[in-house]
């Protein structure tokens, strides 16, 4: 660096060639070693230990693009409709593509009330889906909602593991077995991880005292087991832990935690597969290296770590193969290395080498009887709408419907109200409203119904009634009831 502040042609800014550097050196090593300036880092451990303003999502640049790993629950994306996998490709009109983290940051964060168009490209689609998404104070809490399915079953959400994961979980699972849990079904889908100390502590609340969480080993780290060191508080009771595509990190250790011990099962599809352990190391500037130091392994003995030899996109785009070749709707398609096989402590045949496989398969939904669902909620239209309606009819709607519970079990919307959001569809798009199946129809009706109680009571009416035909919650009854 000294050889060129002082011998270069042109005049350069050294910090950022000095910036450059690391991160070229860092990406070359693994998908998950990184490095990040004051302001990146700053943004990052935002999202884990305090407010900010801005949209509301986690990302990745891959290939030049930038990848919504997550969105944050509550947050103005994911009620705008922006959807973990998706690819921003404008913004305010402008291309993206090849802008870095920190431009990112910029362009995305921002005051409350402010706007920001973005354009999307989402798997298995060809438009561009256009966004105008208000900026507000992104909500912290790593817990969206915690309710009774039925009499004895609990549910509770859980978006990240992050400083107060713990506590929130431990609240969650009081507030629950007060109203008669028995049972539990813990959602970890979109989850990308966070903490490893979160992790840790929510296994603790359900294995015993003394059994195996997870361990942890690198060339240069000396081998340690974590176990359970308390009394849980819910160590008894049938658990289905829920897992797809983009769970990750410390959810990839709660569920191969909750399998290896044979605690409970797992539904839903085959894991993220990051295995890797990064240790911060902070800089005199406030930037951070994010070096990945260990690997982690299940109590099996498990490294569920996935192949990166071919380079940080390429393990970044293998998401997008697993679609491609059938693997999220046939769990036939799904390869695994059966050289790499363990036991878990009932005995049970599990693998490593790519994530976690569930003990129940849930395929993604796929059918053409949704076509024309999917046209419409891949558009701004569902959401606008409902924004829309909520306001003009927050009055009587709260008449109605005082509170959450009341607002989930009675109210109900029919044809009229379907009708006016594919006008609106119409006008927002320009393009006629497609045909409807019955199972289209029903899908939207039941959309509508969701985004006006979020708007109405937030994720306490939102979830419960979005969930009411979710496969995955649904085959989780079932498991609970064998």
């Amino acid at each position: 660096m000294q050889y060129i502040n002082q011998y270069y042609v042109d005049s350069v800014n050294i910090d950022s060639v000095y910036d450059q550097a690391i991160s070229s050196v860092l990406h070359n090593l693994d998908p998950h070693s990184a490095y990040a300036t004051p302001a990146e880092n700053k943004t990052m451990m935002e999202s884990l230990n305090g407010a900010f303003e801005g949209v509301g999502i986690q990302f990745n640049i891959m290939n030049d693009t930038v990848m919504v790993i997550s969105t944050i629950s509550g947050g103005p994306a994911e009620k705008s409709g922006v959807r973990a996998g998706d690819r921003i490709v404008t913004v305010n009109g402008k291309s993206i593509i090849g802008t870095s983290n920190e431009q990112v940051f910029k362009l995305l964060r921002g005051k409350k009330g402010t706007k920001v168009k973005i354009g999307v490209i989402r798997p298995g689609f060809k438009d561009i889906y256009a966004y105008e998404i208000t900026r507000n104070v992104i909500p912290t809490y790593t817990i969206d909602v915690a309710y009774m399915t039925d009499p004895h079953t609990g549910y509770i959400k859980m978006n990240e593991f992050g400083s107060t994961t713990v506590k929130e979980f431990q609240d969650a699972i009081y507030k629950l077995k007060k109203k008669g849990m028995t049972s539990m079904i813990l959602d970890l889908r979109g989850n990308s991880g966070g903490f490893l100390d979160a992790a840790i502590g929510v296994c603790d609340e359900f294995l015993g005292k003394n059994q195996k969480i997870v361990s942890v080993e690198g060339l240069k780290v000396r081998p340690e087991i974590i176990y359970a060191t308390h009394k849980g508080n819910f160590e008894k009771g049938k658990l289905v832990v829920l897992i797809d595509d983009f769970s990750a990190s410390a959810a990839e250790i709660v569920a191969g935690a909750v399998q290896d011990n044979d605690r409970g099962m797992i539904v839903g599809r085959r894991s993220f597969g990051k295995g890797l352990v990064q240790r911060q190391f902070d800089l005199s500037d406030k930037s951070t290296i994010r070096l990945t130091t260990a690997r982690y392994h299940t109590p099996s003995g498990r490294c569920i770590q996935r192949d990166y030899k071919n380079g940080t996109e390429a393990y970044y785009e293998e998401i997008y193969e697993r679609l491609a070749r059938g693997e999220m709707e046939n769990i036939d398609s799904i390869k695994q290395d059966k050289s790499i096989a363990y036991k878990t402590v009932g005995g049970r045949t599990v693998y490593g080498g790519g994530g976690i496989m569930p003990d129940y398969f849930v395929p993604i939904h796929q059918g053409n009887d949704l076509d024309g669902y999917y046209m419409v909620a891949n558009t701004a239209a569902l959401v606008q709408f409902a924004f829309n309606y909520t306001n003009d009819h927050k009055t009587e709607l709260k008449k109605q419907f005082p509170d959450a519970v009341t607002f989930r079990t009675k109210a109900s919307f029919s044809d009229k109200e379907l009708n006016q959001m594919l006008n609106y569809y119409t006008k927002l798009t320009g393009k006629k409203a497609p045909y409807l199946t019955a199972n289209s129809k029903k899908e939207l009706k039941l959309w509508i119904k969701a985004l006006i109680g979020r708007n109405l009571y937030g994720n306490d009416a939102f979830y419960p009634v979005i969930n009411e035909t979710d496969e995955t919650i649904l085959k989780a009854k079932q498991v609970i009831k064998k």
